[in-house]
């Protein structure tokens, strides 16, 4: 089946460079996606943008071009509860991923067991109205209760103005819950505003509650240029996904986001992105932690 990509669609960067930062031993990439490719795993029909094919060899072969010992393949919002071209990615990983599914009111305890069986560790609920249609919090809160008996977690994406309204729903939650990208904070705000501080409050009063200090790229309005010649980009971030290291050191994650979907402004270099690492994570501790540590014990806990 052939797709016509979403025009002005930028694809990810064909040469990304060798990070600077050695990642420690067992680091793992723990937000990435698979797209397609399209002719074998076709695209939603109710998808809100068409991107290019991202496969699962290319996202393998970044992971050794990186460093990176294994990978979480989270479910992209273009194949929608269709979760085929992420299991086969997780199938095909000799034991070096796990999944992140989307999945709806329907899918049965049987279905549930396979995809836990093919590595599936956690379904995703998107909450960003611009990329998907809203579904009833009744419907997310009935799929939260099944996948708890898997030891599964839920991951969560929404944007930062909207976690008033959606505070009492993640809480209630019975299940480990991921934030997607610290809650999207606008960093042209202070770090010590109050926008910001709702979303550490929210850490501090659900212990459950985790967030992944990724995605600069989405965040930045300084963007990936590097300050006096060092190789520094999207520095305006790293005041945000610092304190959420140091505050919460056992309760973050870390991933490249490839192939990273729906930019508008610019194609980052996933090895710079691997050098923002440091900044936000300064002592080994912290680094193990982030990038071996935590993703093992929520997604390989048996080799924890």
């Amino acid at each position: 089946m052939e797709f016509m990509k979403t025009p002005g669609w930028l694809d990810w960067h064909q040469d990304p460079s060798k990070p600077r930062f050695q990642l420690p031993a067992g680091a793992i990439d723990a937000h990435c996606h698979v797209f397609g490719p399209g002719a074998a795993f076709p695209f939603a029909p109710e998808r809100k943008y068409t991107p290019c094919d991202a496969s699962k060899e290319k996202l393998f072969a970044l992971r050794d071009h990186l460093g990176f010992a294994r990978n979480v393949i989270v479910q992209a919002t273009c194949h929608g509860a269709d979760n085929r071209a992420m299991v086969d990615a997780c199938l095909s990983s000799g034991g070096k991923a796990r999944g992140v599914a989307t999945v709806r009111r329907s899918i049965s305890d049987e279905e549930l067991q396979q995809l836990h069986d093919a590595g599936v560790r956690g379904v995703r609920f998107n909450f960003v109205k611009r990329l998907v249609d809203f579904t009833p919090k009744d419907e997310l809160a009935e799929i939260a209760g099944r996948i708890a008996r898997f030891g599964w977690h839920v991951v969560v994406y929404f944007e930062a103005q909207d976690l008033p309204e959606l505070w009492d729903f993640f809480a209630a939650l019975p299940t480990t819950v991921v934030v997607d990208h610290m809650g999207r904070p606008d960093v042209s705000k202070p770090v010590d505003g109050e926008e910001f501080a709702l979303f550490l409050k929210f850490m501090r009063e659900n212990p459950q509650v985790w967030s992944k200090v990724s995605c600069p790229e989405r965040l930045s309005v300084t963007g990936p240029e590097a300050l006096h010649g060092e190789q520094h980009a999207y520095r305006d971030v790293v005041p945000f996904a610092r304190r959420i290291v140091e505050e919460f050191p056992d309760r973050v994650l870390w991933g490249t986001d490839w192939p990273h979907p729906n930019l508008k402004g610019h194609m980052p270099d996933d090895g710079l992105l691997v050098d923002f690492i440091p900044h936000i994570a300064p002592t080994s501790e912290l680094q193990k932690k982030l990038l071996v540590d935590n993703p093992m014990r929520l997604y390989w806990p048996e080799e924890f």
